[in-house]
């Protein structure tokens, strides 16, 4: 778990723009992806990422951090439909990558809708390679798993995209994405640090 003021300098110290504007729910959407030492690069299979979100509400700053997953899971890695391998998001700032739409035609998500980097892993040897990076639109929303509770373990609850281990968060994330909508309009930056950027305070 990290504090809002964690999160805030990680994105300065990256050159990023943290919003702070003068209207509420002007959000930042911050992914963190957990690169400790004993995981080295392997697939996990389990959702040990963080989502948080920091905005101000009535002009006192809200921060938010929930369980969510970042990679790939096992049955994504091994059976991924693209022939340059699953996609791994690279860490990065992308403005107005995201709006407020339906994942698979099915509910409300952020969706993907401008180009964004990933890695592209094509060996299945259940490490992630960072060799070959594509750019594009791959459809890397930032969605839920479990439709009812919660999730245990990825398979290919995210085949790249940035998926919430519990729905009652993600529900919670949608319901903020949506107040911001009416404020700013339907267009989200995406934030995505590794747990390597983060300062212990």
């Amino acid at each position: 778990m990290f504090t809002r003021e964690q999160i805030e300098d990680a994105v300065k110290e990256n050159g990023y723009v943290w919003f702070e504007g003068p209207k509420d729910f002007d959000l930042n959407i911050v992914g963190v992806r957990n690169l400790m030492p004993t995981i080295n690069k392997k697939v996990t299979n389990l959702f040990d990422d963080w989502m948080t979100v920091s905005y101000k509400a009535g002009g006192v700053w809200k921060f938010h951090c929930w369980p969510c997953t970042t990679d790939p899971g096992t049955k994504a890695v091994k059976e991924f439909s693209n022939p340059k391998g699953v996609a791994r998001l690279v860490p990065g700032q992308y403005r107005g990558s995201h709006t407020i739409g339906l994942h698979q035609g099915k509910y409300e998500a952020l969706r993907q809708h401008r180009p964004v980097k990933v890695f592209r892993d094509a060996n299945k040897d259940m490490t992630f390679d960072e060799n070959v990076i594509d750019v594009g639109i791959f459809g890397i929303n930032i969605h839920r798993s479990n439709p009812k509770t919660e999730s245990t373990y990825v398979e290919n609850w995210s085949e790249g995209c940035q998926v919430f281990k519990r729905v009652k968060d993600f529900d919670l994330f949608m319901s903020i994405c949506n107040k911001a909508k009416v404020i700013h309009g339907n267009s989200f930056s995406y934030t995505l640090l590794t747990s390597g950027d983060i300062r212990c305070n």
